[in-house]
């Protein structure tokens, strides 16, 4: 490690521009996508702000942590899915799922009443060809010019990120699951 001097002048200029809704998006193969989206919905939540919460690979009837803290705390999450696909019976329903959550996620966004929403594990859905792509675009692009929307999953699709105000790439570096750790509950639910 090498020590640095801190700095003694702010190292940005205040933008200028108007605030505004944004696009958001946790992308990558590390750990924190959705953990970090999940922070957004607090801080929004926190300041007041409409939140709502779409998981599209999560089953309506999920209790993970996050489920079980939104709920004492009334931000709405809903599951939209049947599970991953090497855990689905029948890949056609799971798609249809998918379909069928994507309309409830499209009125949310489009109704302009939410500050936020949060659209967890999309890519997934999108990449399997389960979602229509364009459709995901035009309704970005013509949402309300208030409503910010966070999108997450790996390997999203580079026309999302294009249009993306904001886009991290969260990157896997080591993962206890590499070291035969399984996954613990309360840090990876």
């Amino acid at each position: 490690m090498q020590i640095e001097t801190p700095p003694t002048e702010k190292p940005y200029e205040k933008a200028e521009g108007e605030r505004r809704g944004l696009v958001i998006v946790n992308t990558g193969d590390g750990k924190g996508k959705s953990t970090a989206a999940f922070g957004l919905a607090l801080r929004a939540h926190g300041r007041g702000k409409a939140v709502k919460i779409f998981q599209f690979m999560k089953v309506p009837s999920a209790r993970f942590g996050e489920h079980r803290m939104f709920e004492q705390i009334g931000i709405p999450i809903e599951g939209l899915g049947d599970g991953f696909s090497w855990k689905s019976q029948d890949l056609e329903r799971s798609a249809q799922l998918a379909r069928d959550g994507w309309q409830k996620a499209k009125a949310a966004i489009l109704s302009g009443e939410l500050f936020l929403v949060v659209l967890d594990e999309i890519t997934y859905p999108l990449i399997y060809g389960w979602l229509p792509l364009p459709e995901v675009l035009d309704t970005l692009k013509s949402r309300p010019g208030q409503v910010h929307v966070c999108l997450t999953g790996r390997r999203c699709p580079e026309e999302i990120v294009e249009l993306a105000d904001t886009v991290t790439e969260m990157k896997l570096i080591k993962h206890a699951f590499q070291a035969g750790i399984p996954a613990q509950r309360g840090i990876e639910d």
